[in-house]
This record gives structure tokens, sequence and C-alpha cells, in this order.
């Protein structure tokens, strides 16, 4: 399927993973958000369920393994061309990771990967409403009982 101009919202997963105080960010090398830092992820193949997906994109990344938690969050990114038709549509799921194990190295499609810790995120560029995913990740983390997440509407680009 098509990434630009889809037929249907393009289906990823993402990976907040926590170690002490810090948060693994990647930097994307390809639109959308090319150049800006997020958590490592990516589509899922047809007929893969969502935490090898997960697992894999961490994997491709970063060169990183970890045990994965619960769904952090859902949410969308729709992106529209100049004209106003969508250029990207795509619905993230995003789980909490701990326990990373590996040698971590950019690969993939992302040509930076580092470990930063989460009071510096306001220093890296990131891609929209990052800071809050991490934020309910690490209160996950440490046990608080949250309750489901609650999607806002999509957000627009």
């Amino acid at each position: 399927m098509a990434r630009e101009y889809p037929e249907r919202p393009h289906v990823a997963v993402g990976v907040v993973l926590l170690e002490g105080d810090g948060v693994l960010l990647i930097q994307r090398a390809r639109n959308p958000g090319a150049g800006r830092w997020t958590v490592p992820g990516g589509g899922v193949d047809v007929g893969e369920n969502l935490h090898a997906a997960a697992l894999r994109e961490l994997r491709e990344e970063t060169g990183l393994e970890a045990t994965l938690g619960p769904i952090v969050e859902v949410c969308e990114r729709i992106v529209a061309d100049e004209a106003g038709k969508t250029l990207y549509h795509n619905v993230i799921i995003d789980f909490l990771g701990t326990a990373p194990n590996g040698q971590l190295r950019a690969g993939d499609d992302a040509c930076d990967a580092r470990w930063v810790p989460i009071d510096e995120l306001s220093n890296y560029e990131t891609t929209d409403g990052l800071g809050p995913v991490i934020e309910r990740a690490r209160a996950l983390r440490e046990g608080q009982n949250l309750p489901p997440h609650q999607p806002d509407a999509p957000f627009r680009q």
C-alpha cells in the first residue's frame, strides 16, 4: 500500500523505551517528519502481530531488544498536502518498553539514535505530542493505575 496519498490508513507501532530517567529517541531519516526526533517504530506487515512488529522495528532502527509492556497510546497522524488532500494517514499504537538489551546504533530509516534524559526533551525537535506520550509511559512504568487512553480528535498537520 502506498504511504503517500493512501487509500486507507497505514497501521504503525512505536516503542517508548525507558531506562532510568531517559527515553530512547531516533531521528527520522524519511517523511513524514524527516529530521524530527521520535520513538522507534514503523509499519506493521501483513500477517505480523503488533508486538512482533514493535520489536522488529525497535531492532531494525536501534539494534536493541526490549520487554514490551502495555499499550501507552493509540493516535492518528493525518497530514494534508497544500491542496488539503490527505498525504499521510497513520494510526500508531505505542507500547511501553523496558529492560533494553543490545548495542545501540542507528539503522533502517533512523539517521541517529540516542538516549535522551526526559527533562531535556525540549532541546530536541520532536514529533508533535511526543512529550505527553513519554510522560504517560513513565507513569505506567512506575505502576500508576491509569484509565485506558482516550484518543483526542485526530491530529492534523
